[in-house]
């Protein structure tokens, strides 16, 4: 029984030094396990990750801003680049043009230079020589006077035909100014400054023409006065003669 009591006793010693004992390993392993998760965790060490994570992210934010930059640049080229909507080139061509066919319908003296000469020339004369047929002076006569006519009647019609487009023009330059207020970019605002140009071209060409029809009235009406006190004189020198028959009956 003694024995019994003994082994048990030795068995309860044993037993309590192996609990002791592995007490004493799992608080040591614990110790180290805590102390080797406070390591891991260094302020230092996670100053400075944290450090360079916001450098990284200041550096995607440069990009980002750089990226916004250059689409914003390009689309401001686009601006620059963008053509104006309408145009009224075509509408201030047509308009000359049609001034220039109404000039083109001169008829009896042109404005072609040399043939303004030779016509003047042979129907306006300083003088009429004997040789002259009374039926060619009253022809001549008749032809200047169409002349006359001709350019009276065609320097009425650009008149008119230039005083019909003024509506027109003031709409064109009110379209232009809008057209100039609300450019987008650079070539638009160009765009209108030089079509505000080509209007005002075309009103100082119609102006030009119209002066130059009325100056072409005006001169063969003057022409025509000249040539018929030429016509005149002749008819009279051959209606008195050599004064003879005057002479007899006196």
């Amino acid at each position: 029984m003694l024995k019994g009591i003994c082994r048990l006793c030795s068995n309860t010693t044993i037993g309590a030094a192996v609990t002791i004992v592995l007490s004493l390993i799992i608080a040591v392993n614990g110790s180290r396990r805590l102390g080797a998760q406070v390591i891991v965790f260094d302020p230092s060490n996670y100053s400075q990750n944290l450090l360079t994570a916001a450098r990284a992210l200041e550096q995607i934010n440069n990009q980002v801003r750089s990226l916004q930059n250059q689409a914003q640049s390009l689309l401001n080229q686009a601006k620059h680049l963008a053509a104006l909507p309408t145009s009224v080139v075509g509408q201030l061509a047509s308009t000359i043009s049609q001034m220039n066919s109404l000039i083109a319908q001169a008829k009896g003296i042109s404005f072609d230079v040399q043939r303004t000469q030779q016509d003047f020339a042979r129907l306006y004369p300083r003088q009429y020589g004997a040789a002259t047929s009374s039926d060619k002076m009253v022809q001549d006569a008749t032809t200047r006077w169409d002349n006359s006519y001709e350019g009276l009647q065609q320097a009425l019609t650009l008149q008119s035909a230039i005083v019909s487009t003024l509506g027109q023009d003031g709409q064109t330059l009110r379209t232009l100014m809008a057209s100039s207020s609300g450019a987008i970019g650079s070539l638009q605002a160009q765009q209108s400054g030089n079509e505000l140009l080509a209007l005002q071209i075309k009103q100082s060409l119609q102006t030009q023409a119209l002066l130059a029809t009325q100056a072409r009235a005006d001169t063969l009406r003057a022409a025509e006065q000249q040539a018929s006190v030429a016509a005149a004189r002749e008819r009279f020198i051959r209606f008195i003669g050599d004064g003879q028959a005057y002479a007899r009956r006196r």
